[in-house]
């Protein structure tokens, strides 16, 4: 774009930073700092890690349910109207719980979170890149996609201060206040659903995209339904793969630090784990979106799950009076194979079922993903409970990806033999 013979940068890159900071605030607030919670809430109403679990649960439960209508929405209406309303739903979900007092309030509140992070997070933030980016769109989503672990590295340190400084409830109160004060703003004056809204196109080129698929040989798959999608194999390979993925993926980010504190581990060094987590997810995705420009999606999620699994196997072998260079080692693995994940799941909904209805087939693809993101924890809070120690737990989301991996390698490009939008 010029202006005056002075050339402007492409508007999708101020998008990649937008929703850069949107997947920071949803699942840094969302996900990460739930887990730093899980003591504080112990400590003041008695309540059992499993019975705390279940409200990280219902969070990424209702975030599944809902990703689907927040993709035909942002499909019909526009990622611009639905963040802004995605944002006050989830901050007024924190007010509730820092004022909450009932276990009941408590899912209430998260149910209502996972319902706006829903509105913010990876369904609208990945249609707004994906319309914006072809040639580079891995690379775009990849760096869209480590807000997530951005989340994590700023985050989980400002709400473990203020949780020690001020107590769990102004920590609440501060993330909402953080949300509603930085998301709607920026969806309002920033979003731009697709480059044809300001009279450009995808990548920043001066020509039509048709014109420039033809030049540059790369030509999108036919654009499915949902209904198309779900009607194929490819589809539901992708959804078991993702959800028994990211229900050991989950489960590994969140039952560690309870598991690092009762070992002996400082919630100092616990936090900073964490963080150190978020840092080698950012890389992670900024490398598997690059990755995702340069092989299959599903050999790039391979190997995503091979280093998540490799992260379960560290976790058996920590024992009190283990070296602290286990616990990096952890974060270091898992980070880094956690970031896999949306850069895949985006790409692998693009590249198999192109763009016409990609909100959807993403939503829809992301409620597998959520559903095993919700259970994952669950499972480990009420194992804990039952048995008191985490070990069956992390040897049962090591044999899950031995599950999961094949899965995924088995999906194929699927044919399209019905007319597009039928």
């Amino acid at each position: 774009m010029k202006t005056g013979g002075r050339r402007h940068p492409f508007y999708g890159y101020y998008l990649v930073a937008a929703t850069f900071v949107f997947m920071l605030l949803c699942i840094g607030c969302g996900s990460y700092a739930f887990s730093l919670f899980v003591r504080p809430l112990e400590a003041a109403f008695g309540w059992g890690r499993g019975q705390v679990m279940l409200g990280f649960t219902t969070f990424f439960v209702v975030m599944g349910i809902t990703s689907p209508i927040v993709g035909r929405l942002v499909d019909r209406y526009g990622a611009r109207t639905v963040i802004p309303v995605g944002a006050v739903v989830m901050g007024a979900g924190f007010v509730v719980v820092s004022q909450m007092s009932q276990l009941y309030l408590f899912y209430l509140g998260y149910m209502l979170i996972g319902a706006g992070a829903s509105g913010i997070g990876q369904v609208p933030s990945s249609a707004i890149i994906s319309n914006w980016f072809k040639r580079r769109r891995g690379m775009a989503i990849g760096f869209m996609s480590a807000g997530i672990g951005a989340g994590g590295f700023v985050m989980a340190p400002i709400v473990g201060y203020v949780i020690t400084a001020f107590g769990w409830r102004a920590a609440y109160l501060t993330m909402a206040l953080i949300i509603w004060a930085v998301t709607i703003p920026l969806a309002i004056w920033v979003v731009r659903t697709k480059p044809s809204e300001m009279g450009l196109y995808p990548d920043g080129v001066s020509a039509p995209l048709e014109d420039t698929a033809r030049t540059s040989g790369r030509i999108d798959v036919p654009s499915f339904t949902l209904k198309q999608a779900m009607a194929t194999p490819t589809f539901w390979l992708i959804a078991v793969s993702f959800l028994l993925g990211c229900f050991s993926n989950m489960g590994l980010t969140q039952a560690p630090v309870p598991f690092f504190e009762d070992t002996g581990y400082s919630t100092q060094v616990a936090a900073a784990a964490l963080g150190a987590m978020g840092i080698a997810s950012a890389v992670g995705k900024v490398f598997f979106g690059w990755l995702c420009d340069r092989m299959q999606p599903k050999y790039a999620w391979a190997i995503g799950q091979t280093l998540q699994a490799g992260a379960a196997l560290v976790l058996l072998n920590i024992t009190p009076g283990s070296s602290t260079l286990l616990v990096w080692l952890w974060a270091a693995l898992l980070g880094f194979g956690v970031g896999a994940w949306l850069p895949t799941l985006s790409m692998l909904g693009s590249t198999n079922f192109g763009l016409l209805a990609y909100g959807a087939i993403f939503g829809a693809l992301n409620l597998a993903q959520s559903a095993g993101a919700a259970t994952g924890p669950y499972f480990a809070g009420l194992v804990y409970d039952a048995t008191g120690t985490y070990h069956w737990v992390f040897v049962t989301f090591a044999l899950l990806y031995v599950a999961a991996i094949p899965a995924v390698l088995l999906t194929k490009r699927p044919s399209q033999h019905a007319t597009p939008g039928v």
